[in-house]
């Protein structure tokens, strides 16, 4: 877990504390320690973050009075929004010296295309809120995370999150039109438009998407929207072997197409952890099986779904690919499958340490990744229990190993480096990538420049010298220097 420092920032005194304080008002000011504590605390405890002030803008406008203010007086800026970042990202070091800039109170959603193609928001609206607003112009929002009700949007794009809709519509680099940016300086650019086609010149927007808050700052963005399925059919599928998940997957997309919307796999053992740990759930299958899948079709038109997905698993049991499944009768009952799939990394939890990496290696070559990382988890620590799952068509992999039964949770947790080292060279070996969807923030600072290419190293930190020379975006975030 270790990371490389940025530039030095200094900490700012009294006077410049109680400057930033009259920019957004003394009571969006937050100086006393304990009511700092929850923009300083990473959810799962890897980082906890010392700071001298966060202060909590309510415009654009006080944004960028912020950073103008910042950048003059070299004092480094964290930006957070619903503090549900996995690597680091959104919190500050423990030297106390940068201040944190929480945009939870730019909340407004400004705008919906009459049409109901677009909605323009402003950062601190959470997921789940812009999915309903969606919702009630009969659109659909498609980014779908466990985190939804807290996550917001201006960090769902920072850090340009998957979730499970990826398959079918992209990650969040592929649902934003336009952006608007407070660059270090001060500066807004005002990128908010709704066009399908634009081609005039660099694509600034896609520059500040997964840019984790290193080289401005995201205060809104114009969203696009999609029409809602009339109908979606999900079930849970347990699979006889790891052979059987690319040909299922396969099959799958053959007989559905776009259609095809979720794809999501996990090993017993996980489930078991689930079941377990998590209050109301429990195990939709009557047998057990090393693996499962949940499957999810949509359809424009009611009963398409349905009958795609029966006989997707008709003919996945009949070639041996799927030896049970449960199908949801109900939007209830999709919703406890989807919940033994979504919590289970909290469901970690229970069973100690975790050591957790979010990689991506072509959809062809995942269990191939499954099996040789096995081999390298037990080479570095032997009893570890490896419960990878995730999103198997767009060959996004949550690989995390929980401790050994036996072993003390600090012991393990010692092995992160080792563990992480080793497991992403077996990534890289496939032509994968370290992160798939959480980003580097300070988690994988040093692995990004151990696998990355001097040319590409350097081009990013270009680009960083160009938008933040003095470095007080999100220091030690994502590049070192």
């Amino acid at each position: 877990m270790t990371s490389s420092s940025d530039r030095s920032a200094k900490a700012p005194d009294a006077d410049l504390i109680a400057r930033f304080a009259a920019i957004v008002g003394a009571d969006h000011a937050i100086t006393a320690p304990a009511e700092q504590a929850p923009y300083l605390i990473e959810w799962r405890d890897l980082y906890v973050g010392r700071t001298p002030l966060v202060v909590k803008p309510a415009t654009t406008d006080e944004v960028s009075r912020v950073l103008a203010l910042a950048n003059a007086e070299g004092v480094g800026v964290v930006a957070q929004g619903g503090n549900t970042g996995l690597v680091g990202g959104q919190i500050p070091a423990e030297a106390g010296t940068e201040i944190v800039l929480s945009l939870k109170r730019l909340n407004r959603i400004r705008s919906i295309d009459p049409a109901a193609t677009s909605l323009t928001v402003e950062a601190g609206v959470t997921l789940q809120e812009v999915q309903e607003a969606a919702r009630q112009a009969g659109r659909l929002f498609p980014l779908s995370l466990a985190s939804e009700g807290t996550a917001t949007i201006g960090g769902n794009l920072a850090t340009n999150a998957g979730g499970v809709a990826v398959l079918s519509y992209g990650t969040a680099r592929s649902l934003v039109s336009g952006l608007e940016v407070v660059l270090a300086d001060g500066s807004v650019w005002d990128g908010l438009k709704a066009l399908k086609k634009d081609n005039t010149g660099y694509d600034l927007r896609d520059l500040f998407v997964g840019s984790e808050g290193t080289l401005g700052v995201i205060t809104a963005a114009t969203l696009k929207l999609f029409p809602e399925p009339r109908e979606r059919a999900t079930a849970f599928a347990a699979l006889p072997s790891l052979d059987a998940l690319l040909p299922f997957f396969q099959l799958a997309e053959e007989q559905a197409g776009g259609a095809l919307t979720a794809f999501e796999f996990m090993p017993q053992e996980l489930l078991d952890f689930v079941i377990r740990h998590i209050p109301g759930t429990r195990v939709p299958l009557a047998e057990r099986s090393p693996w499962y899948v949940l499957i999810e079709i949509s359809g424009a038109s009611e009963g398409r779904a349905s009958a795609a997905l029966d006989g997707i698993l008709g003919d996945a049991i009949t070639a041996g690919l799927a030896s049970d499944a449960a199908v949801a009768a109900s939007l209830q009952q999709a919703a406890e499958l989807w919940r033994l799939r979504e919590a289970a990394s909290e469901a970690q939890k229970g069973e100690g340490g975790s050591i957790k990496h979010d990689i991506s290696v072509p959809v062809a070559r995942v269990p191939e990744f499954l099996r040789k990382a096995a081999h390298v988890v037990e080479r570095v620590c032997p009893g570890a229990r490896p419960v990878p799952f995730g999103h198997f068509g767009d060959g996004n992999v949550h690989y995390n190993i929980s401790q050994p039964r036996e072993m003390a949770k600090a012991d393990f947790l010692a092995l992160w480096d080792t563990m992480a080292r080793a497991v992403h060279d077996v990534v890289v070996s496939l032509g994968g990538s370290i992160s798939a969807e959480h980003g580097i923030g300070r988690l994988k600072v040093d692995e990004l420049q151990r696998v990355k290419s001097p040319v590409e190293i350097e081009l990013m930190r270009r680009i960083k010298d160009a938008l933040d020379p003095k470095g007080i975006l999100n220091p030690g975030k994502l590049l070192s220097r």
